[in-house]
């Protein structure tokens, strides 16, 4: 199996371009219960099978549990690639929440920490001040690369009015039926690379759909199924895939999303059928309609 390729960044360093997430189905709602070994196993089974980038969050609960699995994989931690956010809803003290993720995971550093959302934000001025604590927690050498989440072509206008250090990467709602095409042209103009969460959703949450047909075509033509397929439509776009599982089967799966190339004209129908649908399945109250246009 080929291993995960690299995506190269706008601060020089590298993120791999597909990620395990720690969200959704890994959620848990309590982050001061005990120690959820199930979720410990899961993780260093995704770990092992070869998910060496970790799509952390303060707001996930589990950023204990992923410091345990990082540790209990045996995996060298200059070989793991860990990112986590903070909570991007409530107000609340940027280096503070900081230094408790990296105390929960058990780290001396982050590869990637993320403003996880703009809607703690009431004005242009509270994201700018943020993100300058980001840019300090990246000075201090705490997180190698910085960048945000869920954020808007207005939010990043905002800091790119007064940022020191462009955001490296935005990790947005991705599939077929969510493309964000005038969000990432303004982010391609500006060098800031994208990541996606729910990529599998025109599968998983959004059938039956215009996709399904063509998801199916392709998955015959390259002997994959239609999960790689949806994850190689986000990697072939220069898009860092972050998906979740815990069935080992499936995680094995989905790394052989590495070992084929879509076409163009592929890329381009799959995209063609998705835009006559629309489905998001986070945030729904802080977007209008028509932001997936």
């Amino acid at each position: 199996m080929a291993a995960i390729p690299n995506l190269k960044l706008n601060d020089g360093k590298e993120i791999p371009v597909l990620g395990y997430g720690l969200g959704t189905a890994n959620y848990k709602a309590d982050p001061n219960s005990p120690v959820d070994n199930e979720l410990v196993k899961t993780v260093v089974l995704a770990i092992r099978t070869g998910y060496h980038h970790l799509d952390g969050a303060q707001v996930y609960g589990n950023e204990t549990e992923l410091g345990v699995a990082i540790k209990e994989s045996g995996v060298p931690r200059e070989k793991l690639y860990v990112t986590t956010k903070i909570d991007g809803v409530s107000p609340i003290n940027t280096l503070e929440a900081f230094e408790t993720s990296l105390k929960k995971l058990g780290l001396d550093y982050v590869d990637q920490y993320l403003i996880h959302a703009p809607f703690f934000a009431n004005s242009p001025a509270e994201i700018q001040a943020k993100w300058a604590d980001l840019e300090k927690i990246q000075a201090s050498g705490k997180a190698k690369t910085i960048g945000v989440s869920n954020f808007r072509k207005t939010d990043l206008e905002a800091i790119l009015e007064t940022a020191k250090v462009i955001p490296a990467i935005n990790q947005i709602e991705f599939n077929p039926y969510l493309q964000h095409v005038e969000l990432l042209e303004f982010q391609k103009k500006h060098g800031i690379k994208a990541s996606a969460y729910s990529p599998l959703a025109a599968i998983t949450k959004a059938a039956p759909g215009p996709v399904d047909g063509v998801y199916e075509k392709l998955a015959k033509k390259y002997n994959v199924t239609p999960g790689e397929i949806a994850l190689r439509w986000v990697v072939d776009q220069g898009i860092v895939a972050v998906t979740t599982s815990s069935n080992e089967g499936r995680l094995k799966q989905y790394l052989k999303t590495t070992e084929f190339k879509l076409t163009k004209e592929e890329i381009e129908e799959i995209a063609t059928e998705g835009k006559k649908k629309n489905y998001r399945g986070f945030w729904n109250k802080y977007y209008k309609d028509d932001d997936w246009q």
